[in-house]
């Protein structure tokens, strides 16, 4: 496996050393990247628990209150959330909080495809809990937060306009995670930004969800299930489409949007005081 000079001259694996013109398969981790995948893992977990808290519970508090929770606050909610979650975890697992961002990161050659089952699996689990916390704080109102298609709107026109607004999800991703124009950490102004966005025009329609996990947990617990496939399906074609468009763009993918896509996690350069080391020569 090659290495890539990091900001200190000091060598680490390069995460880009496995992928189509490497020998060795870009699946396979090594055990640095392995070393601290519990917390990944737990990073996934609580940070789609902490966005289904903020995107069914808006909703469900809307019920319990008898309506103080208007629609824009609702949309704006998770938005501010997913911000939020980006700046304070966003280094340890890349915030993907999303199955669709999960896969698209993997097509396109971001992510390690072994990683991707935990990352999907913790998803999903953050989501039933924090929609089993919801129902057991306010009992199963407001259809426990569940994404449902509007009054005369089709699975069909769910699918269609799930898959545009996670498009446009998934392209903002992927487009700021390259470090093009230095956006780094400005990426959460732009996906929080998104994701408000398409929920001010679109949240009527189909709640915007853009996000099976999100979706399946309330759906789950709630049982409102609802055209349910169509917020699987919807999400993962904008997704893959996203992955042709930042080919179309930028071309092969890059080393800052792997690490960003990944988590800046390394075991090799990391000390109590969180100052960087020297590896031990053997």
């Amino acid at each position: 496996m090659t290495s890539a000079p990091d900001e200190l001259g000091l060598q680490r694996p390069s995460v880009l050393a496995r992928g189509p013109h490497s020998s060795e398969p870009h699946w396979v981790l090594n055990p640095h990247e392995l070393r601290d995948e519990w917390r990944r893992l737990f990073s996934e977990f609580f940070g789609t628990f902490l966005l289904v808290i903020a995107a069914a519970g808006a909703p469900v508090v809307d019920a319990v209150s008898h309506g103080q929770v208007p629609i824009d606050a609702q949309v704006v909610a998770p938005a501010l959330m997913v911000m939020g979650i980006i700046y304070f975890m966003g280094m340890v697992s890349g915030a993907h909080l999303n199955p669709a961002v999960t896969l698209s990161f993997a097509a396109r050659g971001n992510f390690p495809w072994s990683r991707v089952p935990g990352y999907i699996g913790a998803q999903v689990v953050g989501s039933i809990a924090a929609s089993l916390l919801l129902r057991a704080l306010f009992g199963n109102v407001g259809h426990l937060g569940a994404t449902l298609p509007g009054p005369g709107i089709s699975s069909g026109k769910v699918v269609i306009v799930e898959a545009l607004l996670t498009l446009g999800l998934v392209s903002v991703i992927l487009g700021t995670a390259s470090g093009a124009r230095n956006v780094g950490a400005n990426a959460a102004l732009a996906v929080g930004g998104y994701i408000a966005l398409a929920g001010l025009w679109a949240a009527p329609i189909t709640g915007t969800s853009m996000n099976p996990a999100r979706s399946f947990g309330p759906q789950l617990v709630g049982g409102h299930w609802t055209s349910w496939w169509a917020y699987v399906v919807g999400p993962l074609i904008g997704g893959l489409i996203a992955v042709g468009v930042a080919w179309i763009l930028r071309g092969p993918p890059s080393l800052a949007a792997s690490e960003a896509a990944q988590g800046e996690l390394d075991p090799l350069f990391k000390t109590s005081e969180h100052k960087p080391r020297t590896p031990r020569v053997p």
